[in-house]
């Protein structure tokens, strides 16, 4: 792992745990649709900032404040009588939003990739 950790450097990690990231923010989101039905349910969802702040490794007082308001959002709202909190617009617009996240995503991948097979032929 370390010989290609010397090749690839962490460009390619770090390109692999976003798209890990944005896949389970899509699972939450599925998920999310799932339930609309269910009462007591409450949404679940994955904030971007944080997780990038959790990779990096520091806490800032900006990834705190956001947890706080997610954790609040999550647990204290609730939009419907049977307390299910799930809002379809809500969702659909999140996984329009992810769906965008992760093709982005794929495509600097593959950029990636493709530079690295044309260093490796010689610009051939």
């Amino acid at each position: 792992m370390a010989l290609l950790q010397n090749i690839f450097g962490n460009h390619a990690d770090n390109l692999q745990r976003a798209l890990g990231r944005t896949t389970e923010r899509h699972a939450r989101l599925t998920a999310n649709l799932a339930n609309i039905n269910t009462p007591g349910y409450k949404r679940q969802d994955l904030d971007f900032g944080i997780t990038l702040d959790e990779e990096v490794g520091r806490k800032t007082r900006l990834s705190q404040w956001r947890e706080e308001r997610l954790a609040r959002q999550a647990n204290s709202t609730s939009m419907r009588v049977d307390r299910n909190n799930v809002d379809l617009e809500r969702e659909v617009f999140a996984m329009a939003e992810t769906e965008l996240r992760f093709q982005a995503l794929t495509d600097m991948t593959s950029r990636y990739f493709s530079g690295l097979k044309n260093v490796i032929r010689e610009g051939k």
